[in-house]
């Protein structure tokens, strides 16, 4: 089974986080939340889940994880201010590994500068931005592009967990 890794960090949207790690550990994978420090709690926006990290970005190696998972909110506008986040998620586009961003979680993608011709959704307000950095929009519940798989808010977690899944089987 596929070693997924998570990327974020408090303020992520409670449902894209704890909807696909449900999908993916149901089908047995295993996901790893990657933040800056191992062991530190992160919460959701919404206060509904807290999270332990199992790894600090230190000591996570992208070659040793199958693909990136990177839930929405409030999170991946943080970690893109971290060169490390940035690094460690453009890692998954140069080897051609499955990304599955949802919301807002495009945004680290962007600052990658990894998105030109990529065809791909997000959330309204990040639909330009994502335009910016060349990628082809749609506004769409789920965008599948050569696995990187995209979805706009959580309303779309169905679409967005069954496309996500589907990946990690091809």
């Amino acid at each position: 089974m596929s070693r997924i890794a998570c990327v974020m960090t408090n303020m992520f949207e409670d449902s894209e986080y704890t909807s696909p790690l449900e999908a993916f550990e149901k089908e047995g994978h295993t996901v790893t939340v990657i933040e800056k420090e191992k062991g530190k709690k992160v919460t959701g926006k919404n206060g509904e889940a807290e999270v332990e990290t199992d790894m600090g970005i230190d000591d996570a190696d992208p070659a040793s994880f199958d693909a990136l998972f990177i839930p929405g909110g409030f999170s991946p506008d943080i970690l893109r201010a971290d060169d490390r986040f940035v690094a460690f998620s453009k890692h998954f586009v140069l080897h051609d590994k499955p990304i599955f961003a949802i919301c807002h979680g495009p945004q680290l993608l962007i600052t990658a500068d990894v998105l030109y011709g990529r065809k791909m959704t997000g959330f309204v307000s990040i639909q330009v931005d994502l335009r910016h950095a060349g990628a082809v929009v749609f506004d769409e519940e789920v965008v599948v592009d050569h696995g990187l798989v995209t979805s706009r808010t959580p309303h779309d977690l169905d679409a967005f967990n069954r496309e996500s899944v589907k990946q990690l089987k091809a």
